[in-house]
């Protein structure tokens, strides 16, 4: 029999045992993880690791929960996304906050990734150990271990900063060591379909085109540039365009390069739209947005 604390969470009374006394914070739970399972790692997380608040009512946060692998949804040159269930057994699913499908997107090992190309982004970026940079810039496997973890921070802390924005991406819900865990977009198990996937007539290109320049507004004027923004990671969910594959989120300040790298965001969205034919001006884009940057 396990032992969990239910001292910050909600634990369904189906699955607590009499406690020991009133003051008691500690409940039972029968059910054990099978093969491909896990308990959930919310309660192993601190505050800062969470997703910002106010939380989505489908947050699963019970220490009875446990996370089911479903699969891999799409495999990358440094991350890999998977599909996991987070559900307190026995309780009713359809009831907020007992399941929920998330997307875990978990960094590769030093043996299985790349991260050159990070030095663009991480311009500006700072580590606060002499060990850890000296590791990093010399790619030692230390430094690509350091460099895993950094990136799914960065990921995690670009994800909340945008939330906290009300910029369209997906909720992160929490991060460890090297898993970023955030909202899945799609339906059911199937996930959304990226932009570059859409064949869709001018109207609805239109406001697909003016959801993106939205996007790219709001990170403006945050003083922030995507610094990857493609059609291949913009997901369209029921006619809203989401932004994903976000830990290259670049200050456009501290970054010697954030302005090139916005330049090239605009350019690579008009480039689709106009193969599209719909009539978009990246230079005009470019600085309309330079105009709305806040300092």
């Amino acid at each position: 029999m396990t032992f969990l604390s239910s001292l910050d969470d909600a634990v369904p009374n189906e699955t607590l045992a009499a406690p020991f006394g009133a003051a008691s914070a500690l409940v039972f739970q029968a059910a054990e993880p099978d093969e491909g399972q896990r308990w959930s790692t919310w309660p192993a997380t601190i505050p800062s690791e969470r997703g910002p608040e106010p939380r989505p009512d489908w947050l699963v946060t019970s220490a009875a929960a446990i996370d089911t692998e479903l699969g891999v949804v799409k495999t990358g040159k440094e991350a890999d996304l998977h599909l996991i269930e987070r559900a307190i057994p026995d309780a009713a699913a359809d009831v907020p906050g007992n399941r929920v499908l998330l997307a875990a997107k978990r960094y590769r090992t030093s043996e299985h990734s790349d991260f050159h190309r990070s030095g663009v982004y991480t311009e500006g970026r700072g580590l606060r150990r002499t060990r850890d940079v000296r590791a990093v810039a010399k790619g030692t496997s230390f430094g690509r271990s350091v460099a895993r973890v950094q990136w799914a921070y960065a990921e995690f802390d670009a994800l909340s900063r945008l939330t906290e924005l009300g910029a369209s991406v997906p909720y992160p819900v929490q991060v460890r060591e090297t898993e970023v865990l955030m909202e899945f977009i799609g339906h059911g198990r199937v996930a959304a379909p990226r932009l570059a996937q859409q064949r869709a007539d001018a109207a609805t290109l239109r406001e697909l085109f003016h959801q993106v320049v939205d996007f790219t507004r709001t990170l403006a004027r945050a003083g922030l540039a995507h610094g990857d923004l493609s059609p291949y990671n913009l997901l369209v969910h029921d006619g809203r365009v989401v932004a994903i594959d976000l830990p290259q989120v670049v200050d456009l300040v501290s970054n010697p390069q954030g302005f090139d790298l916005l330049h090239r965001d605009c350019v690579n969205v008009c480039d689709w739209f106009t193969r599209q034919r719909l009539e978009c001006d990246a230079e005009e884009l470019f600085g309309e947005l330079v105009a709305e940057v806040g300092f």
